[in-house]
């Protein structure tokens, strides 16, 4: 993995099981460097979609992107609360300043009072289907989608109470170019 430098703006690219990109966001700011993942953080920036549209995201958001887990979080820093957009996606790499992973359709969306959804299963399946995701590769997801529904339940990590209000915090700092003792 390249070096990494806490401030450093990179993009993300989420890819399909295909190979083909998915969508790209221009700005993620590392906030936080740990062994097994990455903490990052946006605010209202520009999301372009393999179709080429382009639309901006509306709240700050704190990105949890992980090295052995096949899943990344978003936490949403909304005025009523905080949401979180977990993608069932493949670990992350990081080449040429780009933060690369393949989403795998599940999503689990978390509400501020703790309850979850979990969307696009019609999607999921579909693309499993026709891209030809193996047994293995789907009990990985699955597997892992129940992981990441304990962990929220469980509030751990990312979804522990002020994580989000924290980095946030981090992120206005590091944004403004202060030094973070």
């Amino acid at each position: 993995m390249e070096n990494l430098e806490i401030g450093k703006k990179y993009t993300i690219h989420s890819y399909k099981h295909d190979s083909k990109i998915h969508r790209a966001w221009d700005e993620a700011v590392l906030l936080e460097i740990h062994s097994d993942y990455l903490i990052f953080g946006n605010e209202k920036t520009k999301v372009t979609e393999s179709d080429g549209r382009t639309w901006r995201t509306k709240e700050p958001a704190v990105l949890y992107f992980f090295k052995d887990k096949w899943y990344n979080i978003i936490g949403q820093y909304k005025k009523d609360g905080i949401y979180y957009y977990c993608n069932i996606a493949s670990p992350f790499i990081i080449e040429e300043d780009t933060i690369k992973y393949i989403d795998y359709d599940l999503d689990l969306r978390v509400f501020p009072d703790g309850s979850f959804k979990v969307l696009d299963c019609g999607e999921y399946n579909y693309h499993k289907d026709i891209m030809g995701y193996s047994k293995k590769l789907d009990m990985i997801l699955k597997d892992e989608l129940s992981n990441l529904i304990g962990q929220a339940k469980n509030r751990k990590l990312a979804f522990a109470y002020g994580t989000v209000e924290h980095y946030y915090e981090i992120y206005k700092k590091v944004k403004n170019n202060f030094v973070i003792e």
